[in-house]
């Protein structure tokens, strides 16, 4: 099973958001807050940044092309893994949306999550 699956939406997002903000790779992972006790995060950095600060040896890395990578910070790996990422949108607004088979509930508002 894979750690992260995005949909060909989310990459195509994803991609087109990193080109239009001069970036190279969208970690995503989790850290601790909002009212359910964890809560997504989403930091663009280019390949120097990631280079420096991130973890290439345990990071899950999915290669969208043109030298633009998503990873999956090593520290969320337990808490997504089966996950699928899709970029869905509607009347009044878009965003990346998290299906995660391993949470236990979220919070009213959909910006955090928690765990058994």
């Amino acid at each position: 099973m894979d750690i992260c699956n995005l949909t060909d939406d989310a990459k195509n997002h994803i991609k087109n958001t990193l080109t239009k903000m001069k970036k190279s790779h969208l970690v995503f992972g989790l850290q601790g807050g909002g009212c359910a006790g964890f809560e997504y995060f989403w930091l663009p950095v280019d390949k120097s940044e990631y280079d420096e600060k991130g973890e290439p040896e345990r990071d899950y890395i999915i290669d969208l092309g043109d030298d633009q990578k998503f990873v999956v910070d090593c520290t969320a790996h337990v808490y997504v893994v089966g996950c699928v990422i899709d970029y869905k949108t509607d009347f009044i607004s878009s965003s990346l949306v998290v299906e995660n088979p391993n949470t236990s509930g979220g919070c009213g508002c959909g910006t955090s999550v928690s765990f058994s």
